[in-house]
C-alpha cells in the first residue's frame, strides 16, 4: 500500500462500521473503532442479507461463517388478511443471474453478523475504544460529547447510524416518518411457517405483521425469528395502555397461526419500538471524513436494504481508498460510486412505503389489485426480484475483492 492514508478511525461498531474497519485493516492501515457503548454489542432487529450484502461478505471471505448462523431464504410472501389473497410473492430464483451457490438471501440475527465481523476485526488487530460518543469531526479529530478530541487521524469514517450527530452537520434531506414497528426476537415457531421465507400479512396499509426466520444467535443452537407489528410512533402510549391481551387478540384475529408466538410475549417491554425516517446527505463526505450506512442514507425498511447499503458503502470506500492515494480523490470516488444507487433506492423506498404503512384504503387497494397483478406480467418477476435484492443499477464492484479477503 502506497497511500498516505495510514491512521483511520471508524465511529460505530454496527455491521457497516465493522466491515469498513476490517477492509481498511486488511489494506494495511491502522484502524481504531470508537464505540459509544460501554462494550461493543449488536443493536436492532434481525434482517435480510440480500445478494448485495452477500457479495460484500464474499469479498471478505465471511459468507460461510454467516451462513452457518443464518437461515437461507428463497422468497418473500405477503397476503391480505381478510380474503387470504397473496399480493406479494417474490422469489430469488427469478433473478436474471442467481448465485452459483443457490443462496438467495440470508436471514440473520444482529448478534450473528456482529460476531462474524467482530471476530474478523480482532484477528486483524483492529483497536477498539468504548464509551466514546463522537458528536463531531474536526479535520480528522473526533470530538466527544464533552468536547474532548480523541486523537488525530488521516480519515474518520462515520458509521454511527441514523441518529449520527456527525452527519447532522452535513447538508442533506431529512424527513421523519410517522410509522415505525414493534419488534421482538422470538423462538422459531415451526410449522406452518416457511423457514425459507419472510412472511407478512396485511390489513390495508395500517396493519402489517411479519415473521422473518433469522437463524440462530452465536452460542445458541435454537433457531429464532424476528416478529414485527407495524405501528405509528404516536400510538405507542395508547398501545401500552390498552394492554397486551387486547393486542394479542387483534393480531391473532388477523393471523391465527401467530398464536404460539403471541403466547410467548408476556411483557410489553419485550417489544421494541423502531422509529423510521428518511435521511440522504447531499454528499457523504467532508474534510477527512466519509459517512457510510444509515448515517448517510437512512430510510424505511420496506425494501430491506439498510444493512446491505451500509456494507456496499464500506466496500465502495475501501475500493476508492485502494485506487487513490490522494484522500480527496478517494472520497470523491466513493461519493460518485454510491450516488445513483443510493438515490434510486431512497426514491423507491419513499414511493413504496405508503403502500404498506399508511392510513386510508386507496393505496393498499392499488397494492392488492393493481401492483399484485402487474407482478404476473412477462419479466415482472425478474424486475421485482432485482428490486428487492438491491440489484437495480447493480452496485457490486470487486476491483479490490482479492485484497480484502486476506491481506496476507
Amino acid at each position: 500500500m502506497t497511500s498516505a492514508i495510514r491512521d483511520v478511525a471508524v465511529v460505530g461498531a454496527g455491521p457497516a462500521g465493522l466491515a469498513a474497519a476490517l477492509m481498511l485493516a486488511r489494506q494495511g492501515r491502522r484502524v481504531t473503532i470508537l464505540e459509544r457503548f460501554e462494550a461493543a454489542r449488536p443493536v436492532g432487529a434481525g434482517f435480510m442479507l440480500q445478494p448485495t450484502g452477500l457479495h460484500v461478505l464474499d469479498c471478505l471471505g465471511l459468507t460461510g461463517a454467516a451462513r452457518d448462523l443464518g437461515q437461507p431464504l428463497k422468497r418473500i410472501v405477503g397476503r391480505e388478511a381478510r380474503r387470504g389473497r397473496t399480493v406479494l410473492d417474490m422469489r430469488y430464483a427469478d433473478l436474471a443471474r442467481p448465485r452459483a451457490d443457490g443462496l438467495g438471501a440470508l436471514g440473520l440475527h444482529r448478534a450473528a453478523i456482529f460476531q462474524v465481523l467482530f471476530d474478523a476485526c480482532l484477528a486483524e488487530s483492529v483497536a477498539m475504544q468504548t464509551e466514546r460518543e463522537v458528536v463531531e469531526v474536526d479535520d480528522g479529530r473526533p470530538v466527544d460529547a464533552v468536547g474532548r478530541k480523541l486523537g488525530r487521524f488521516d480519515l474518520v469514517v462515520d458509521a454511527s447510524g441514523a441518529r449520527s450527530r456527525i452527519a447532522e452537520a452535513l447538508p442533506g434531506h431529512r424527513a421523519p416518518l410517522g410509522w415505525g414497528a414493534l419488534w421482538a426476537t422470538v423462538p422459531w415457531p415451526g410449522a406452518p411457517f416457511d423457514p425459507a421465507a419472510l412472511q407478512q400479512v396485511y390489513r390495508g396499509a395500517a396493519k402489517m405483521i411479519g415473521v422473518l426466520p433469522v437463524g440462530r444467535r452465536p452460542g445458541d443452537p435454537h433457531p429464532v425469528a424476528t416478529f414485527f407489528w407495524s405501528l405509528k410512533h404516536g400510538d405507542h402510549d395508547a398501545w401500552r395502555s390498552a394492554g397486551l391481551a387486547a393486542w394479542r387478540d387483534e393480531v391473532a384475529a388477523l393471523w391465527p397461526e401467530t398464536q404460539p408466538i403471541l403466547d410467548g410475549i408476556d411483557d410489553p417491554d419485550a417489544l421494541t419500538l423502531a422509529r423510521y425516517g428518511h435521511r440522504t446527505l447531499t454528499r457523504p463526505v467532508g474534510r477527512r471524513l466519509a459517512v457510510i450506512g444509515d448515517a448517510a442514507h437512512a430510510t424505511s425498511p420496506q425494501l430491506g436494504q439498510g444493512v446491505n447499503m451500509g456494507l456496499l458503502d464500506a466496500l465502495a470506500l475501501a475500493e476508492a481508498l485502494a485506487a487513490h492515494a490522494d484522500l480527496e480523490e478517494a472520497l470523491s470516488g466513493y461519493a460518485r460510486r454510491r450516488r445513483w444507487h443510493v438515490r434510486l433506492y431512497q426514491t423507491l423506498s419513499w414511493v413504496f412505503t405508503p403502500f404498506y404503512q399508511a392510513d386510508g384504503p386507496g393505496l393498499p387497494w392499488i397494492r392488492d389489485h393493481v401492483l399484485g397483478r402487474m407482478t404476473r406480467l412477462p419479466l415482472a418477476d425478474r424486475i421485482l426480484a432485482a428490486t428487492v435484492s438491491g440489484l437495480l443499477l447493480d452496485p457490486r464492484g470487486g476491483r479490490a475483492a482479492a485484497s480484502l479477503s486476506d491481506r496476507r
